[in-house]
């Protein structure tokens, strides 16, 4: 028998202190071995009862959630769950915490909405268990299960129609865990001119605009939250809303964006799978695209349908991967030309389009 994934909760409330440790005890996998009122409390616990995973909240007393997750980060690197609110303010605290080396973040339990706890268990327990596996590094500087559908739900699989090589040149990026910080990385890398870029991110809805504030103020690219029919130009980035997918679509010779509530996709909504066969039935050839870093296998079915038709392809490698599930399930379905290192995928890209 497996030893259970022992886990420390930090929560300056008890209601949620307790809800968490309820949910989580149900998991025959995890045992909440401790919790904490603040950051001060919680670097004893961890000193005392060595947890693999820490859930964290955002606004704490005494010490913020992202001062002590910096602290930590540098001295004690250990996988960490920010519980974060769901306002404007929290998102943008949150998208910080996975700069500064979150593996991932759930919002506050909606403990008035009895119908909805049991999906926000089953959510908080599979991201437990993906921090306990996830690869975490030092911070070496500041900065009921839904049935699972395949991207027909959303986009069926059209016969493959005929793209003639343009200078009109698409992007398509896909991530999951860990993905914020990798499409940061690709996104410094890439230039102002360069093609116009989609992205699907699992992300929760209230979360992707403040992820896009966040891109648009720290790269050199245009980046905004797709909204339907916005034109698809170079030097621009458009991510996918939580909750909606994304696809690309022709509008004559442009290329625009597509909003569409169907179901979720392999449990996902934006899914990187409809994004890619998107791309594929509207750019085909014109297009290249990469899967980093993620929990599943999201995605990986897109990819292949890109690399039959011709298209480059590049999966981040796991030793750079907080998880290498949709990379490697891609590079087991042969859909990738190359795996390469997160640092790598940007000039890979663009030395693509050149060719």
């Amino acid at each position: 028998m497996r030893t259970p994934i022992r886990v420390l909760i930090v929560d300056d409330s008890a209601l949620i202190r307790r809800l968490l440790t309820e949910i989580l005890s149900k998991a025959a996998d995890i045992e909440v071995v401790g919790t904490a009122t603040d950051p001060y409390v919680a670097r004893d616990r961890i000193k005392q009862l060595n947890p693999d995973v820490l859930t964290l909240d955002v606004e704490m007393p005494r010490m913020d959630g992202l001062t002590f997750l910096r602290n930590l980060m540098r001295l004690r690197p250990m996988p960490v769950v920010m519980v974060s609110s769901l306002t404007e303010q929290g998102a943008e605290v949150t998208m910080q915490a996975l700069e500064l080396g979150a593996i991932d973040f759930v919002t506050k339990p909606k403990v008035d909405v009895a119908h909805s706890i049991n999906d926000y268990a089953d959510e908080l327990i599979e991201k437990i268990r993906t921090a306990a596996r996830a690869s975490v590094r030092a911070l070496t500087a500041p900065h009921s299960p839904a049935p699972r559908y395949s991207a027909d739900a959303v986009l069926p699989k059209a016969t493959a129609s005929k793209h003639w090589r343009t200078t009109d040149r698409i992007f398509a990026i896909g991530a999951s865990t860990g993905g914020t910080e990798a499409i940061k990385e690709v996104l410094l890398g890439l230039p102002p001119d360069a093609p116009g870029t989609v992205i699907a991110q699992h992300i929760p809805a209230g979360f992707s605009a403040a992820f896009a504030d966040r891109m648009n103020r720290q790269t050199n690219l245009t980046v905004k939250e797709a909204e339907d029919g916005d034109v698809v130009r170079p030097g621009h980035v458009f991510i996918a809303p939580g909750g909606r997918h994304l696809l690309l679509a022709r509008d004559g010779a442009r290329y625009i964006c597509r909003l569409n509530d169907g179901e979720p996709v392999n449990r996902h909504r934006p899914s990187v799978d409809v994004l890619f066969r998107s791309v594929a039935q509207a750019a085909g050839i014109n297009a290249c695209a990469a899967i980093l870093t993620g929990m599943g296998n999201d995605g990986a079915q897109g990819l292949k349908e890109l690399h039959d038709l011709g298209v480059y392809t590049v999966a981040q490698d796991e030793a750079s991967s907080v998880v290498w599930g949709m990379p490697g399930e891609a590079v087991k379905l042969g859909a990738v030309n190359e795996v390469l290192p997160l640092q790598r995928v940007a000039t890979a890209l663009l030395k693509a389009v050149k060719a």
